[in-house]
């Protein structure tokens, strides 16, 4: 009996051990879990951190991820509303927050990406399909500020813009997630870029507007250049002219100066005056090797004749 009793005890111990064992289960911070007996779901889901009891055997813990799940679709080229591809990378951030409808509609993180590959991508290519290259490409905030006016044709700011088309997107998703017990956080257009066909394009389009608008600015500048040699040259006239004018009123006053100083001297003693000025007509006529033939009655001759006959 008593080695029986020692049987049983030991049994008993060995089925507590085994009782706590699986009985009790940690849910961990970030995690929830879904009880389900033979595959049918038991009572709601355990949210909170912590340390909870289950029936041994029978019941099974489930367990999912609180946190935030990042999904990135596929890259694909998407035409606009006006014929243009463009080539759209799109990543958006989603959780589990009912975890009993999570494991009765998709039980596995990576059927829930499949799933959003459906939902999220099927909405970006409609929304994108909607709208006009220049949404996709621009954002909600974009402004002429950094524009000419010449470049400011209609249609260069966007009437929603890339960021509202995303918000868009998302409140559209969302309405299909809850069935799955998944929120959808955000959707974002993480590069949107032209396909290579109409990157040259574009390319193409911007070299020949900078030549247009350098051209433009060259024109201006060249205007700009005649006018300010045009002034130049006017004020380099008027000045000269100034000059010239200032100087003909100097020489004219010298002239006149000069004129009184030798009417002065004349009629001081006319005949010396006319004799020195004789004598200097004689240093500008008469070189070393001149010759001269006068008549008797010359005025040059006469103070000649009368210094000879003297």
């Amino acid at each position: 009996m008593k080695q029986i009793a020692n049987f049983l005890l030991i049994g008993l111990v060995l089925l507590g051990i085994i009782v706590v064992y699986d009985g009790f289960f940690i849910v961990e911070e970030g995690r929830q879990v879904m009880i389900t007996q033979f595959g049918k779901p038991i009572g709601t889901p355990k949210t909170e951190a912590g340390i909870y009891f289950k029936m041994p055997f029978v019941q099974k813990v489930n367990e999912f991820d609180k946190r935030i799940f990042i999904w990135n679709g596929e890259p694909n080229q998407i035409p606009t509303n006006d014929k243009t591809f463009v080539y759209l990378d799109v990543t958006a951030r989603w959780r589990i927050v009912d975890a009993l409808t999570f494991m009765q509609a998709v039980r596995t993180v990576d059927r829930a990406q499949s799933l959003l590959n459906d939902i999220i991508g099927g909405t970006v290519r409609d929304m994108v399909n909607k709208n006009n290259l220049i949404e996709i490409i621009r954002s909600s905030d974009w402004s002429l500020d950094y524009m000419t006016p010449s470049n400011q044709e209609p249609g260069s700011k966007p009437e929603r813009g890339r960021d509202v088309i995303s918000d868009q997107v998302l409140d559209i998703a969302s309405r299909a997630t809850p069935q799955y017990g998944i929120q959808l956080l955000d959707v974002v257009f993480k590069r949107v870029n032209y396909i290579d066909t109409v990157r040259e394009r574009v390319y193409d389009r911007m070299i020949s507007e900078r030549k247009r608008i350098a051209a433009e600015k060259r024109s201006i500048g060249e205007g700009q250049k005649a006018r300010i040699l045009g002034t130049v040259d006017r004020e380099l006239r008027e000045i000269t002219s100034g000059a010239n004018r200032e100087a003909v009123q100097i020489r004219g006053k010298a002239d006149a100066e000069a004129t009184r100083i030798y009417g002065e001297a004349y009629n001081q003693d006319s005949e010396f005056f006319a004799y020195l000025k004789t004598l200097e007509s004689y240093s500008k006529v008469i070189g070393s090797n001149t010759s001269m033939v006068l008549s008797s009655d010359s005025d040059l001759y006469r103070y000649l004749k009368r210094n000879t006959v003297d």
